[in-house]
């Protein structure tokens, strides 16, 4: 069974940081693309950012370039977010999923963590 569970959400002042981590297991990690897709209140799913198997390929969604880095650590089965220079509309519930590129709907995912942005 394909379990993803996602920590390190919170709350944080616009321009600062957070680390988000997902743990996944009951599945070969290191063999499935990864991404992080996000739900702000009242929208749809976004998604926001995906990693290769081996993590030598990222993609980010325009809306969080240059200030979102995607990792990997496939020895300990957990895909990072790392979130700087927060923005208002960053706020979100953040899920970790196994799904390629682009890809919000029909794939597994954890049950989120929230990131508030706000002063």
């Amino acid at each position: 069974e394909v379990q993803l569970v996602e920590s390190g959400g919170g709350l944080a002042q616009p321009g600062g940081s957070l680390r988000l981590s997902c743990a996944a297991s009951g599945f070969t990690f290191s063999y499935y693309y990864m991404s992080w897709v996000r739900q702000a209140p009242g929208k749809g799913l976004e998604w926001v950012a995906g990693i290769s198997g081996g993590g030598d390929n990222t993609y980010y969604a325009d809306s969080v370039k240059g200030r979102f880095t995607i990792s990997r650590d496939n020895a300990k089965n957990t895909l990072y977010l790392q979130l700087n220079s927060l923005k208002t509309e960053d706020t979100a519930m953040y899920y970790c999923a196994r799904a390629p590129r682009g890809v919000v709907a029909g794939v597994p995912r954890g049950q989120g963590t929230q990131v508030t942005v706000s002063s």
